[in-house]
């Protein structure tokens, strides 16, 4: 069986970011668990191992199979993020969005220049509205204030008639 393809940095289950960093990611059952992102690649794949030791992996797939114990590995890299794939769709839909509110916020701004006069013309109806509405309310006003003293008469003839055995 050839050996398993490795970069050019040497180890395993690490890959260089285009910002110059590393990020570290180990696949178990079909799925693609993200370590985290390192300065550097030695970080990244002392992440690779610890996680590799905590799945129980035999010592001939860690980086640096030199080292003696599980608690030794973790020592060496703290206990990562797992980044499911469900994560990364979670952020994925998360982003687009995101650049959809973007692209709202940019075609609103866009038509407040072009269309001022329809702004004016939308501040105007809902004033209007705002004004019908508190017309209607001052019309029920009375009607509502009969009802809260009835209900508070009915209030106090029960109490009266519950007082009076």
């Amino acid at each position: 069986m050839p050996p398993c393809r490795r970069e050019t940095w040497g180890y395993r289950g690490i890959r260089a970011r285009p910002s110059g960093g590393f990020s570290a990611e180990i696949r178990y059952r079909g799925m693609r668990l993200g370590l985290g992102n390192f300065d550097t690649a030695n970080e990244a794949a002392r992440a690779y191992d610890a996680a590799a030791w905590r799945l129980r992996w035999p010592h001939r797939t860690l980086n640096f199979p030199n080292v003696p114990t599980r608690e030794r590995a973790q020592e060496l890299a703290p206990l990562p993020r797992l980044i499911t794939d469900e994560d990364r769709g979670d952020n994925r839909r998360r982003e687009h969005r995101l650049g959809i509110a973007e692209m709202d916020e940019e075609a609103m701004a866009l038509w407040r220049q072009r269309s001022p006069q329809d702004i004016i013309n939308e501040r105007e109806f809902y004033e209007q509205r705002r004004a019908e509405r508190d017309k209607r309310k001052a019309e029920r006003a009375p009607y509502h204030e009969e009802k809260r003293r009835r209900k508070a008469d009915a209030q106090f003839n029960m109490r009266l008639g519950a007082a009076s055995p």
